[in-house]
């Protein structure tokens, strides 16, 4: 019967003697991994040093080092506040941690990015992936470009084996084991008395793909921190804003970022538009933010209307106009002790606390006021809004996000705000340094509740504040990250790369034709796979059935008669179905 055999011993280990070294080299270039030599302390000199050095830099073991290097370095990056996306919280951290701040000073774990270290393992990785995909590469070419080896002499030394007899010409069982393999997508050709077949290419394609395609995302990565530009801006409905550094609330960019890297662009709010779960468990929870804004190109482009929701940005050539924000602005009226307006219906944006947007905020009269006496002085207001106030008796806190029953809360101070001393200070905070208390009837600090038309009186006739309604903003980022697209097709090219170089299996498959010393063709079929597998014996056995039947069995030979030509196994007897397995 014929037989389909698996051995356990690795696929690439040769036998002892010249025919190991023919399976050996039958099993060779399988894939494009570099072998590892004995070894060898390298000779005296600079030249042997560095040698040794860039050999060791250029190994996959180090890749795979350097990349869990940069894992393990990423980790402070993302529990450590960073000066690079929140300075207070960096602050806040120095304030708090005095013995530990220094030392994460030092070690450069507020910047971790752009830290010394940090940089030294990119740049490592960069250069040992490329030390070691490029000559990989030309390798897996010049094998692309080459044929498959020929077969080992003694195929019954290779882990899947079948072998059977039959009366058909050795050059049929040949050109039809050919014809079978190219249609079965194999690389075949004949060398001598067989035909040898390799399949299984794109294992390696995934293998270098999976590696380029890592080079790829670290240029992108690297490109991308170098030249990108981040900036937010708090716009008023009815307001507008020009792609300027000098219109920014703040910002940050790359180390090689030019503002002339901005594109001009501007837009205008219109309108903001949030609606929210009214009941349910998720009450208050926001369906929809929308902002419909006109925006140009260039000094002298054309308007166009359009709207821009979370997570569906404004795209203007390489920048994105992100809506990641939303809160209110009452519209204050501000008297002096005359009666004269000191500020004309102007909105003043507050900052949300919670998920009902109760906000927080400062008014600030800077010029143009007097008090009751006509002495110059500035007036500063701590402001609190409910856009959903519970009522009297009610805690201090919304009830519901949407404008429902809007109160404000003012408490007034006077005096000197600080704001011509060049120190900078928040528009959302006083500074009361240099500020005086008004107080009430019964000498306390004087504030008060007040609903939209209302108005406060500030004791001693130094003044009024009405409350003439709300305004709504919105908080827009805009960015601008090179090189995003890239990095993008790498992770999708690794991703892919890796599958292919996971699940495909690179094998070879040898068909030996030969005639015996009775006169009948022996065929022998054998199969080698990079690493151990059951698809390796199950292919063969199928290709085995399947060119059996284009060359059948013969009977079986007389016992007395020569078992066959030299250094060929005994032939086994014809099979009566395709290639078992074992």
């Amino acid at each position: 019967m014929s037989k389909t055999t698996t051995d356990t011993s690795p696929a690439g280990r040769a036998p002892d003697g010249a025919d190991d070294q023919e399976l050996g080299a039958a099993g060779s270039q399988l894939s494009t991994a570099p072998q590892e030599d004995a070894p060898q302390l390298p000779s005296l000199g600079v030249v042997g040093w560095a040698r040794w050095f860039w050999r060791q830099l250029t190994s996959m073991r180090v890749a795979l080092l350097l990349l869990l290097l940069l894992s393990l370095g990423a980790i402070p990056g993302s529990l450590i506040p960073q000066t690079g996306i929140d300075a207070t919280k960096v602050e806040d951290f120095r304030q708090r941690h005095e013995t530990l701040a220094p030392i994460y000073d030092k070690l450069g774990l507020f910047h971790v990015y752009s830290s010394v270290w940090f940089s030294a393992i990119y740049i490592l990785l960069f250069v040992s992936l490329i030390g070691c995909i490029v000559p990989r590469t030309w390798q897996f070419v010049g094998q692309l470009r080459g044929l498959p080896p020929k077969a080992p002499k003694r195929l019954t030394r290779l882990p899947a084996y079948t072998t059977w007899r039959t009366e058909a010409e050795p050059e049929q069982v040949r050109e039809a084991a050919l014809a079978l393999l190219k249609k079965r997508r194999f690389r075949a050709h004949t060398a001598g008395d067989a035909v040898a077949a390799e399949k299984g290419y794109l294992r390696e394609v995934g293998n270098l793909a999976f590696h380029i395609a890592l080079i790829v995302m670290l240029i992108a990565f690297a490109w991308g921190q170098l030249f990108k530009f981040e900036g937010n801006k708090l716009i008023l409905e009815g307001d507008g804003f020009s792609n300027t550094l000098t219109q920014y609330d703040d910002q940050k960019s790359g180390t090689l970022f030019s503002p002339d890297d901005l594109e001009p662009f501007s837009f205008v709010l219109k309108d903001f538009k949030g609606t929210y779960e009214a009941t349910g468990p998720n009450r208050g929870t926001p369906r929809t933010y929308e902002a419909d804004v006109t925006y140009s190109v260039g000094a002298y482009g054309e308007e166009k209307k359009t709207t821009v929701k979370v997570n569906e940005p404004l795209k203007i050539d390489g920048s994105k106009v992100y809506l990641v924000s939303h809160g209110y602005a009452p519209v204050l009226t501000v008297r002096d002790g005359r009666g004269n307006v000191v500020m004309d219906r102007e909105a003043v944006a507050l900052l949300p606390l919670d998920a009902n947007v109760t906000s927080s905020g400062a008014v600030k009269v800077m010029d143009g006021y007097r008090n009751a006496e006509g002495k110059k002085e500035q007036l500063g207001f701590n402001a609190f809004f409910l856009p959903t106030y519970g009522g009297k008796g009610s805690t201090m806190l919304s009830r519901f996000p949407a404008l429902i029953n809007p109160m404000l809360a003012l408490s007034a101070y006077h005096g000197d705000l600080g704001v011509d001393s060049g120190i900078p200070q928040s528009v959302y905070q006083l500074d009361k340094k240099n500020l005086k208390e008004f107080k009430d009837s019964d000498g306390k600090l004087f504030k008060k509740q007040l609903a939209i038309g209302q108005t406060m009186t500030l004791p001693d006739g130094a003044g009024s504040v009405t409350f003439e309604g709300v305004k709504e903003w919105a908080g827009f980022q805009i960015t601008r990250q090179p090189a995003s697209g890239w990095a993008l097709a790498g992770a999708v090219a690794a991703i892919f790369g890796l599958a292919g170089s996971l699940f495909i299996q690179r094998r070879r498959v040898w068909v030996r034709a030969v005639r015996g010393a009775d006169g009948v063709t022996v065929v022998e079929m054998a199969g080698l796979g990079r690493s151990e597998s059951a698809k390796v014996p199950e292919e063969l056995g199928d290709l085995a059935g399947i060119l059996y039947e284009r060359a059948p069995g013969a009977p079986e030979p007389d016992p007395a008669a020569p078992s066959g030509p030299p250094d060929t196994p005994e032939p086994a007897a014809v099979p009566a179905e395709r290639a078992e397995k074992k």
